[in-house]
């Protein structure tokens, strides 16, 4: 009985160590504002859509490509707060960038490929506020 019940708990052990759990990425700073950026690959996307739950904005990058929408990656994205100033300036590491900002009125600017989208955005005090930006 003690051998099956340790050749059992060995074998589960085994099983969920090979398995590879995908983690949020690491939390980064562009001029004092925290920012995760990936979802490449099924698992750090789920990761990341799980994770946005508690932050104030997250932004999903695509841009179509031979007739249907794909995820893109390498996007370069600026804020500018209601004064015009660049409060927040990086590039996306995947197709979701999570972003914490303060309520307030801004203005997104996302590059990819010599393109520039402009969207604004208000940034109310709670819940998380999705922004697609969509290349063609």
């Amino acid at each position: 009985m003690k051998f099956n019940a340790r050749l059992i708990l060995s074998a589960a052990c085994l099983t969920f160590s090979s398995m590879v759990f995908a983690q949020v990425p690491d939390t980064q700073y562009s001029q004092g504002i925290s920012y995760i950026s990936g979802g490449v690959g099924e698992e750090e996307s789920q990761a990341i859509l799980t994770e946005s739950k508690q932050w104030p904005l997250l932004l999903e990058l695509s841009q179509l490509e031979n007739g249907r929408g794909v995820w893109i990656f390498g996007a370069k994205i600026k804020i500018l707060n209601a004064m015009n100033q660049v409060i927040f300036d990086a590039q996306a590491d995947g197709p979701y960038i999570l972003i914490n900002l303060t309520a307030g009125q801004y203005q997104i600017e996302a590059s990819y490929q010599g393109s520039i989208q402009k969207k604004s955005m208000l940034i109310q005090g709670s819940g998380l506020q999705k922004l697609p930006i969509f290349w063609k």
